[in-house]
C-alpha cells in the first residue's frame, strides 16, 4: 500500500493505493482521485510551466506551459530545451513556442501576449 497526496483539486486527499489489489484507491474525496492514484504510481504526468527568453519585448522572458501533460521523467529535458529557446516579439497567448517538445507529441505554448 502506497500513500499519495492527490493534486487534482484543493482538498489534497491522502490516497492509499493498493498495488497488490489492482491499484485500488481509498481515501479519495472525489472520483478524480480514483484515477490520479494509480496513474501517479504507474505513469506520472505533469504540466510544465516555465519561461523562455524573448527578444524585442517589454520583459526579458515570456511565460509558457505545455499544452498537455507530459511524462514526469521528461520534465528535466523539457526545461533544458526551454532554457535554450528564444522567441521574438510579437507573440500572442496560445502561440506555439516549441512544437513537439522533446518528442513528447506536446507543444509548448505562450501563456501571455507580448
Amino acid at each position: 500500500m502506497t500513500e499519495v497526496i492527490c493534486t487534482c483539486c484543493p482538498q489534497g486527499c491522502h490516497l492509499q493505493v493498493d498495488e497488490e489489489n489492482g491499484y485500488a484507491v481509498t481515501g479519495n474525496g472525489c472520483k478524480r482521485g480514483a484515477v490520479y492514484g494509480p496513474q501517479e504510481l504507474q505513469h506520472p504526468v505533469r504540466i510544465v510551466t516555465s519561461t523562455v527568453a524573448i527578444a524585442h519585448a517589454a520583459h526579458p522572458t515570456l511565460p509558457v506551459k505545455t499544452s498537455a501533460e507530459v511524462p514526469k521523467e521528461c520534465m528535466k529535458d523539457i526545461v533544458a530545451a526551454l532554457r535554450e529557446a528564444e522567441v521574438c516579439s510579437p507573440v500572442h497567448m496560445g502561440d506555439v513556442v516549441l512544437a513537439n517538445v522533446c518528442n513528447t507529441g506536446v507543444d509548448v505554448v505562450a501563456t501571455r501576449s507580448m
